[in-house]
This record gives structure tokens, C-alpha cells and sequence, in this order.
């Protein structure tokens, strides 16, 4: 039988995608990525990653590992990294160099989280390859080599990635499917599911990894991390309205549309149809909207339910001082978390 019990400190980090904001610029989007960092490290949050985008004005994370690189300059003890890096986008080689560099100029504090989707269209992507193979089917076999750029001296062959040779970056496998759940079990590594925009499948993923998990030199046992939508506010009607932004936000993926994140708005009703709402409904799923309370009270459950051990939060807020409030009211909100024990 499963016990409820409390946690002094469950581990809350952040994802960031550098949404650009209507009325803002790039640059402000990228000013403002590194104070919320610096913000939530001084919070307490174990991570803060970001994303890898292409081909869209509304996010300016298209050069990730730069933007890695100005976090790490900036923030002194909170954990950075790739929510992910698209694998299929780039040679393993290029990336083992990469972050073995920001590993060498930042010991013990860089996360390499890696994926296999593009992160933008087929005709983006065309133009990220340079090829028409489709090296997303390769992901298994380049994940390996690039663990192997990063190992001893020792492990080596003949083509090596200098700096990253020795620096064991680790690894995290990234996914919304119960294919990447195999891998990661696979492989033993942690595994990010994104039930911040697919939810479908996590439990069934979720599942999977746990029962199909084989130990490895990199983790002795499961990991598992599950991004999810944060809305925190004084009030759950504050809150809600804040949530009009993250809807705005996910209409326009769902039409395709590349809008600039918009200011919230004091109802939804007339912005969208019957159709457009409920595909949004199902993308965000997993979107915890309202007070420390509210938010404790349904968050805990979920973790508790999905046996999580880390909550990677992503947050359409417009106002960034109200963004910054919303991570305050989540690290609040996890300190009065039970968990049920295995």
C-alpha cells in the first residue's frame, strides 16, 4: 500500500522557450530570459532550460547553446541546460563540442537534454540538414555517439571532441511518446516527458519507462521529469486571466499562426471556436492554474498519482513581473507536497 509522506524540498525547475511578447523585441525576450533565471535561482529551482526552436519570430531560442552559454555567465549556482537540443538538427560531434566547451568553463553545472523531433517544419528542417535523409530514425545510434565524445580519454576513437573529451556532460532523453520512454529505459538515462503541450500518452510512457528501465553507468535507477503549465496568482481569478496569454498562445499553434505572445485578456469567449478551444483544452491538459493552495492541492496530486520526482514548469505569462510571482507561488506551492512512496 502506498504511503502519503512529506518532502522537505521536491525539485522544481524551469523551461524556458524566450517567448517574444507583443509590443516587445527580441532582445527584450532575451533580457528577460536571464532574469527569470537569476530569478529562480535565487528561488531555489534545481534547472533552468531552454528550448530549440527555428523558423518563428515568436521564440528566440533558436541558438540554444549561446543562450546556455549567457545563463551560465550570469546565474552561479543553478543547474542550465537544453530542454532539448534537436539532435536530428545537428551532428553529435558539433554538439559533444559545444557543450563540452560550456561543460569546461562551467564544471558540474550543465544538463544536455536531447530530442528527436526538429523543433520547426519539414521544409525548416530541410534547410537545418542540408539533406533529405530523415536522421530522426538515426536519433538512438547519435545519442550513443555523443556519449562517447564525452567520455575518458581512454573510450575514445580516432575522431575526438575537443573541448568535451572527459567531460561527461549528462544526459536526459526527451519525449511525448512511449517510444522515447523505451529509449531512455534502454539507455538508463532520465526522462523528460512533454505534457506541457503532449499529453496523450504520458502515463502510458510514464509506465513503460519505469517497468522497461535497465540501470547504466549514467543512473541506477528511474528519473523521471514531466513538464506541465504553471499559472500561479494572488487570486484564482487573477490567475485565470493570466491563462488567457498561454491560451492565445496554444490557439495559434493549433492554427498555425506565428503571433507574438499576447497580452491576457478578461475572456476567451468569441476568440476562438468550439473546434480550436477543445484541441487547445487537450494541448494543455496539464496546465495548473490559481493560488499557492490550488495549485499545491492539484499539483501534489498528480506528482503523487504519476510517481514524478521533478517538475519542469513552463510559463506563458505576459507580464513579467507577474511571471516571476507566478515561480515564487510554485516553489511555495511544492514545499507542502506528499508524495506517495514507492
Amino acid at each position: 500500500m502506498k504511503m502519503l509522506q512529506p518532502i522537505d524540498t521536491f525539485p522544481v525547475s524551469v523551461l524556458d522557450l524566450v517567448p517574444v511578447r507583443e509590443g516587445g523585441t527580441t532582445k527584450d525576450a532575451l533580457e528577460e530570459m536571464i532574469a527569470i533565471a537569476q530569478h529562480v535561482e535565487k528561488l531555489g529551482y534545481k534547472r533552468f532550460w531552454l528550448s530549440e526552436h527555428h523558423n518563428t519570430a515568436t521564440l528566440a531560442s533558436s541558438a540554444t547553446a549561446i543562450l546556455i552559454s549567457k545563463v551560465l555567465d550570469h546565474t552561479e549556482t543553478i543547474q542550465v541546460g537544453s530542454g532539448g537540443i534537436m539532435l536530428p538538427n545537428h551532428t553529435p560531434l558539433v554538439v559533444a563540442e559545444q557543450f563540452g566547451t560550456l561543460e569546461t568553463m562551467h564544471p558540474g553545472r550543465l544538463n544536455l537534454g536531447l530530442g528527436r523531433a526538429p523543433g520547426t517544419d519539414m521544409q525548416t528542417a530541410h534547410a537545418l540538414r542540408r539533406t533529405t535523409q530523415e536522421t530522426a530514425f538515426a536519433f538512438p545510434q547519435d545519442v550513443v555517439e555523443l556519449q562517447n565524445y564525452l567520455k575518458p580519454i581512454g573510450e575514445q576513437g580516432p575522431v575526438r571532441a575537443h573541448p568535451g573529451v572527459g567531460t561527461s556532460v549528462p544526459v536526459y532523453i526527451l519525449g511525448s511518446s512511449t517510444s522515447s520512454a523505451q529509449l531512455a529505459a534502454r539507455m538508463g538515462l532520465p526522462y523528460v516527458f512533454a505534457a506541457h503541450f503532449a499529453p496523450q500518452q504520458v502515463e502510458q510512457a510514464l509506465q513503460i519507462y519505469r517497468s522497461e528501465f535497465q540501470p547504466s553507468e549514467y543512473l541506477s535507477e528511474p528519473y523521471v521529469m514531466v513538464c506541465v503549465n504553471v499559472i500561479g496568482a494572488m487570486t484564482n481569478e487573477e490567475a485565470g486571466k493570466l491563462a488567457t496569454s498561454s491560451d492565445q498562445f496554444y490557439l495559434n499553434v493549433i492554427r498555425g499562426s506565428k503571433e507574438l505572445l499576447k497580452a491576457p485578456i478578461e475572456t476567451m469567449d468569441g476568440q476562438w471556436s468550439y473546434r480550436e478551444e477543445m484541441m487547445v483544452r487537450g494541448m494543455s491538459q496539464y496546465t495548473f492554474t490559481g493560488t499557492e493552495e490550488l495549485i499545491s492541492e492539484r499539483l501534489g496530486k498528480f506528482v503523487s498519482r504519476l510517481q514524478i520526482d521533478e517538475i519542469v514548469a513552463v510559463s506563458y505569462i505576459y507580464d513579467q513581473e507577474k511571471r516571476k510571482r507566478s515561480f515564487e507561488i510554485l516553489k511555495q506551492a511544492t514545499a507542502h507536497f506528499k508524495v506517495a512512496t514507492r
